[in-house]
């Protein structure tokens, strides 16, 4: 009996004190708030375009900028749900994303047809997809290593989910950065290959965050 005693009192003593996990809506906003700052600073030391006052009384570009804003938002809200096994009971937010991507494409939609005769295209091509990416880069960093720390079980979703999160803030960014008005550059450059790198998440979802 006295070596039992002793036993549990020696598991107690060298017991490791193990945190809880953060509640997913915090995550989400420490995520947020980060990549907020990050934006910022980039936008800071990039620059703004120089039309941005004029752009922001053209009610389909500020109408694109606050779908994209609520992409982050929401798919930062998703993949904090899906480091989680039973997303707490949150299904309907975790899934939230697809509402507004398809509320997104409508806007960009409309955007396109009001683009009449359409704006010249900007001698830019693959080099704005390459800026994406590149500023994306840090967030994704982030939200992985983050999210590699709990236990999905949804994990290629996640993974898609994130990246695409962080694509957003690239695409924010360029958006206020760059002096481009054809919405025809904006899908083919801009939009479209966020998709083909929403596909390569899934993937490194499988590679990173599963356990």
């Amino acid at each position: 009996m006295t070596n039992i005693d002793e036993l549990v009192e020696t598991l107690a003593r060298d017991a490791a004190v193990v945190r809880p996990a953060p509640h997913p809506f915090m995550m989400s906003v420490k995520w947020m708030g980060a990549a907020a700052i990050y934006l910022v600073l980039t936008l800071v030391v990039t620059g703004l375009r120089p039309d941005l006052m004029s752009k922001l009384h053209d009610p389909w570009f500020v109408a694109e900028i606050a779908a994209l804003s609520a992409i982050f938002i929401a798919t930062s809200l998703s993949a904090a749900l899906l480091s989680f096994p039973d997303l707490h009971q949150k299904r309907w937010v975790a899934f939230a994303p697809a509402f507004l991507l398809a509320l997104f494409l409508l806007i960009i939609f409309f955007s396109w047809n009001a683009d009449n005769p359409p704006a010249p295209l900007p001698p830019d091509t693959y080099e704005c997809t390459t800026c994406i990416v590149l500023v994306a880069l840090l967030p994704a960093a982030w939200i992985f290593f983050s999210m590699r720390k709990y236990a999905s079980t949804h994990y290629r979703l996640a993974g898609g989910i994130a990246l695409l999160s962080a694509l957003s803030i690239g695409a924010l960014w360029l958006r206020l950065h760059e002096l481009n008005n054809s919405i025809a550059h904006v899908i083919e450059w801009h939009y479209l290959p966020m998709i083909g790198f929403g596909i390569l998440g899934l993937w490194l979802g499988r590679v990173i965050l599963k356990w």
